[in-house]
């Protein structure tokens, strides 16, 4: 699969919360190879290093991508101030993205944060075959639920602060769930300690479980060593590059011995 670089226009922009925005590209090249769990690399006017970001949902009838950010700095903030109908300057699509059963089998996503967004396409993949729970800080900070519901996906929202759904981790909620839907795999992206959370659980039920990473990227490709990471396989340790060898990997291998 070999992946493209240029300059496509922007469909359309949302606000979804707080700092948090989604942008539907046009870009036909990226959206024909894309899969689930892939990222693009996003470069804004004025920087030299790309902000590599999630792809949320890939429209492969309509040639487009959909793209979900936090502001986070300076070069992210740049890109929130792009508006439909602007030019935006993509390299994509890069890495290493999940593994997809038969519709049939079910599964069970997690997402916390802005690590949600990935999780929407496996959601929409499953359909009702799959149950999605999502985590956030607080009700203002929610996105995505309706379009997690609209896929069929059994929707569980968790807040810290109760002000949403379910008060408490997600981990708590994927216990309960595991146990009405009975998953053949489990699908996770967000902050360390709550994938180190759903590792855990995947282990303790045997299921079989796939977590993306995020970390810290300079050319997105693997020529670089920024974005290494410690993984192990066959009992050996080694160095990965989240950019090329992940994002996704499979959680034995990333949290092996914690």
């Amino acid at each position: 699969m070999a992946y493209c670089q240029g300059e496509y226009i922007i469909k359309s922009k949302r606000n979804l919360a707080k700092n948090i925005y989604d942008l539907t590209i046009l870009c036909p090249e990226i959206a024909q190879q894309a899969l689930a769990g892939q990222f693009v690399h996003v470069k804004a006017n004025g920087f030299s290093l790309r902000r590599p970001i999630s792809i949320c949902r890939i429209g492969h009838e309509k040639d487009c991508i959909r793209i979900v950010f936090e502001v986070r700095g300076e070069g992210t903030q740049k890109l929130s101030e792009l508006r439909a109908g602007d030019p935006i300057d993509l390299i994509g699509p890069l890495g290493k993205g999940f593994t997809l059963l038969e519709k049939n089998h079910r599964a069970i996503v997690v997402g916390g944060g802005i690590g949600t967004p990935p999780m929407l396409e496996l959601a929409a993949y499953y359909g009702n075959n799959a149950a999605a729970v999502i985590g956030f800080r607080s009700a203002d900070a929610v996105i995505l639920a309706d379009d997690f519901k609209k896929t069929g996906a059994t929707t569980v929202v968790c807040t810290d602060d109760g002000t949403c759904g379910v008060h408490g981790f997600v981990t708590t909620a994927l216990n309960e769930l595991i146990d009405r839907q009975q998953p053949e795999i489990i699908y996770a992206c967000g902050p360390h300690p709550m994938l180190r959370g759903v590792a855990d659980i995947a282990h303790q039920r045997q299921i079989r479980c796939e977590v993306s990473l995020e970390e810290r990227m300079g050319c997105g490709v693997g020529a670089c060593l920024v974005c290494a990471c410690k993984v192990v396989k066959d009992s050996k340790e080694y160095y990965a590059h989240v950019c090329k060898d992940g994002p996704v990997f499979d959680a034995k291998t990333v949290f092996h011995g914690e």
